[in-house]
C-alpha cells in the first residue's frame, strides 16, 4: 500500500497553464499537483512527490436538463493561497489545526464552478452551482482512475440500506470487478478517500469501473413511504433522481488524503479543514465526556446489589452512583425507559424518570435516552419536552440509510435538538460527513462494527478503524469490556457481553478510538471488580490537545500517544499476530522524570485473555520502551509529572 507523506512546508507554488486546455495548481510545499484538463469532460490527474497517483479521472454531474462537465467551456480561473489556524470545538486529535492550501476555482460556462483545494497531504474538489430555482440531480459522473494497481480496503455492502457495520475486505484494485459489491465510504487506497460537507444530498458509495478505476453510486430519493415498524420506513416509491435541491449551492467535497507513512492516517485532520461553519452559535453548553450504558451489560450483581435488577429506578440509580463516584458525566438509558418505543412522552413507570432525573442532577450526572429515529421524526417536539424534563442527550437509532431524505432528517434532528440544548448520538448511522461541525451538539456516530457484535467484533477487523473509520470522524464503538476472551473462546450475549481481545487490548482502544461521547460498555459492578482498570479508563479524556502516532501498520498494529494538558496517554493494539515493538518517549519535555502507570498483556494472555500486568515506573524523554503484545493483545499507559 504505497502512500505519499508530505511533511515540509517548502514554500508556495501555484502554476496556471492553458497548454492543451490544462490548468494546474500545486500545494503550498510544491509537492502535490492537480492538473485539470478540459476536453469532452473535465479530467484531472494527481501527482504527489514525483509520482502519479490518479490519471485521467473525470468528474461530472447529470441534472434533469443538462450535464455539468459534458463538453465543458472554461470561462475563468482564480487561484489563491489560504493559511489559517482552526480551533475545533471538539478537538478529537489536536486543539489547533493548521489549514494551508492552494485553492483553484474554475468558472465554467453554464452557471457552475469546480472548486479545488490542494493540500500538502491531500486534494479535494466540489461543484458549486448558480442556477435558478430548484434542480434535480440524476447522478454524479465521477470516476477515480488509479495510475497503477493498488491495494484497496473496502467496506462492501449488498445494498443502500445499511448501518455501515460490514467487515473490511482487502482487494487488489485490478481484481475488484464491476459485478462485485459496491463499497461504502471511506475507502483506503494510498490514503483515505471520502466525502465531506454532505447536506441536502445523498451519501456516496463506490463501485468498481474495472481497470483499476471506481465510480460513484448514490441512492435515489424516496418520495412515498409508510412506517414499516417502530424503527423503519417501508419505501413505496423512489424518484428517478438522487436529489432535488436548490440550484444555487455548494455540493459535497470529495477528497483524498495522501500519505507515505501509515502513521499519518490516524492523524488525519482533513475533516476539520473541510468543515462547514458552526451554525448554532454558542456551544459552551455542550459537554463531551464518558457515559455508562445499560444495553449490553445492564444487570448489576454482587454483595452491594440488594435490589431486583432490570429496567427500573434502582438499577439506573446504581449506574448514576457509579458515574458520580468515578467522574463519569452521563448514563445512557437504552430501549425500555419509555413505555412504548413509538411514544417518547410516556415513560416506563418502573423507571420513575422524574425522580431519577432529580437524583442524577443532584449527583452531577446527566441522563441520555435512546429512541428509534422514526419516533423522533414523528415527534420533533420531544426535544422541547426533554429540555423541560432535564434530559441532556438523545441516542437516535436505526436510520440505516443515506438517501437525500434521510440525510436531511439528520440535519432536522440536529437543528431542533440544538434549539433545546440537547446533544445527539447517531446510532445505526453512516460515517460523519460534516454535520457534527455544523451542529456540534452531534457528538458521535456509530457506522462501525463495534462491541455490540460480540464475537464478530474481532481485532483483525478493528485494527483498520484508526486508519479508516476514525480517520474521518468520531465513532460510537462502545469499548471498555472487563470480561475478555481470545476469539476462539468467546461466548456470551446480553446481559453478559464480553469483549474479544485481551484486557490490555480492550483498555488500549479507550485511548485509541475517538468519540466525543465515549461509552463504558460494561457493568459498574464489573468495573469495581478491577478498580485499577476502572480508574485508568475513567481518567481517559475524550478530546485531546495533541496526537502522535508512534508506530503503525494499517490493519496490523497501532501505537498512539495523546496529550491532554500535561498528561499523556498511550494506547497500543495488535491483530492476531504477536508483536514486540520499541517506542521512544522523546515527545516528553526533556529534563524531567515522569510517573508512568502501564497495563500490559500477562504471560498467559495469548490463551487467557483476562491476564494482565499493571506496573508503575519512572520514564523520561530519553526512555525507549519495549512493548510486548500477544495475539489480539494490547498495551496502554498514562504518563504524568
Amino acid at each position: 500500500m504505497k502512500k505519499i507523506l508530505l511533511l515540509a512546508m517548502l514554500g508556495f507554488v501555484a502554476t496556471i497553464a492553458f497548454a492543451q486546455k490544462s490548468v494546474s495548481a500545486s500545494s503550498p510545499d510544491g509537492q502535490t499537483t492537480v492538473t485539470v484538463t478540459i476536453g469532452d469532460r473535465i479530467y484531472y490527474d494527481v501527482e504527489s512527490h514525483g509520482e502519479k497517483l490518479f490519471q485521467q479521472s473525470h468528474i461530472g454531474m447529470t441534472l434533469r436538463d443538462r450535464t455539468l462537465g459534458a463538453q465543458p467551456v472554461l470561462k475563468g480561473k482564480k487561484v489563491r493561497r489560504v493559511s489559517e489556524t482552526i480551533t475545533p470545538i471538539h478537538p478529537l486529535k489536536f486543539n489547533k489545526v493548521e489549514n494551508n492550501y492552494t485553492q483553484l476555482t474554475l468558472t465554467m460556462g453554464g452557471g457552475y464552478q469546480v472548486e479545488w483545494r490542494v493540500y500538502n497531504d491531500g486534494v479535494a474538489y466540489r461543484f458549486v452551482t448558480a442556477l435558478k430555482g430548484d434542480i434535480e440531480v440524476m447522478s454524479e459522473d465521477g470516476t477515480w482512475q488509479l495510475a497503477a494497481p493498488a491495494k484497496l480496503v473496502l467496506q462492501q455492502t449488498g445494498g443502500f440500506k445499511t448501518g455501515c457495520e460490514e467487515l473490511y475486505s482487502v482487494v487488489a484494485s485490478n481484481e475488484w470487478k464491476t459485478d462485485d459489491k459496491m463499497s461504502e465510504l471511506p475507502i483506503l487506497v494510498m490514503g483515505d478517500i471520502s466525502e465531506f460537507d454532505l447536506f441536502d444530498y445523498p451519501g456516496t458509495f463506490l463501485k468498481s469501473a474495472g481497470n483499476n478505476a471506481f465510480t460513484i453510486l448514490q441512492p435515489k430519493t424516496p418520495i412515498e413511504f409508510e412506517d414499516g415498524s417502530d424503527r423503519s420506513h417501508k419505501i413505496l416509491k423512489e424518484a428517478d433522481y438522487v436529489a432535488k435541491t436548490t440550484g444555487t449551492r455548494t455540493f459535497p467535497w470529495r477528497y483524498m488524503y495522501i500519505t507515505q507513512s501509515d502513521t499519518q492516517l490516524p492523524e488525519n485532520t482533513m475533516p476539520v479543514r473541510l468543515a462547514p461553519a458552526n451554525a448554532i452559535g454558542d456551544a459552551s453548553w455542550i459537554k463531551v465526556g464518558q457515559t455508562c450504558w445499560d444495553w449490553l451489560n445492564g444487570i448489576p450483581y454482587g454483595p452491594d446489589v440488594t435490589f431486583k435488577a432490570g429496567i427500573n429506578f434502582d438499577t439506573f440509580k446504581y449506574f448514576v452512583d457509579f458515574a458520580a463516584r468515578n467522574g463519569v458525566g452521563y448514563i445512557l438509558m437504552d430501549e425500555g425507559w419509555a413505555l412504548n418505543t413509538r411514544d417518547p412522552f410516556h415513560t416506563n413507570p418502573d423507571v420513575h424518570l422524574p425522580e431519577l432525573l432529580a437524583y442524577a442532577k443532584d449527583k452531577g450526572v446527566g441522563i441520555i435516552v435512546w429512541l428509534p429515529w422514526l419516533t423522533v421524526d414523528h415527534n420533533m417536539n420531544l426535544f422541547a419536552q426533554f429540555e423541560e424534563w432535564g434530559i441532556k442527550g438523545v441516542k437516535i437509532d436505526f436510520m440505516d440509510r443515506q438517501d437525500q431524505w434521510m440525510v436531511n432528517f439528520y440535519e432536522r434532528a440536529a437543528r431542533e435538538a440544538a434549539k433545546h440544548h440537547i446533544f445527539i448520538d447517531f446510532h445505526g448511522a453512516f460515517h460523519p460527513s460534516g454535520l457534527d461541525y455544523k451542529y456540534p451538539n452531534v457528538l458521535t456516530y456509530e457506522g462501525v462494527r463495534g462491541m455490540e457484535f460480540n464475537s464478530e467484533c474481532k481485532p483483525d477487523n478493528s485494527l483498520w478503524l484508526p486508519f479508516i473509520r476514525n480517520a474521518v470522524g468520531p465513532m460510537d464503538y462502545t469499548p471498555g469490556s472487563m470480561l475478555n476472551y481470545q476469539p476462539e473462546h468467546h461466548h456470551g450475549d446480553r446481559p453478559i457481553c464480553p469483549g474479544v481481545g485481551t484486557k490490555a487490548y480492550n483498555m488500549a482502544v479507550f485511548v485509541l478510538f475517538e468519540s466525543n461521547l465515549q461509552m463504558l460498555m460494561d457493568n459498574p459492578c464489573r468495573y469495581d471488580q478491577w478498580p485499577d482498570c476502572r480508574d485508568f479508563l475513567t481518567s481517559v479524556p475524550v478530546n485531546w490537545d495533541e496526537t502522535r502516532v508512534l508506530a503503525a501498520e494499517a490493519g496490523q498494529y497501532c501505537i498512539t500517544a495523546k496529550r491532554k494538558g500535561n498528561k499523556w496517554f498511550i494506547g497500543a493494539i495488535t491483530n492476531n499476530n504477536e508483536r514486540n515493538i520499541q517506542i521512544k518517549l522523546d515527545f516528553l519535555p526533556a529534563g524531567k522524570q515522569y510517573k508512568m502507570t502501564s497495563f500490559s498483556d500477562g504471560v498467559n494472555a495469548h490463551i487467557m485473555a483476562m491476564d494482565y500486568l499493571r506496573k508503575e515506573s519512572l520514564v523520561s524523554s530519553t526512555t525507549t520502551l519495549p512493548i510486548h503484545m500477544v495475539r489480539n493483545g494490547g498495551w496502554c499507559a498514562s504518563i504524568s509529572e
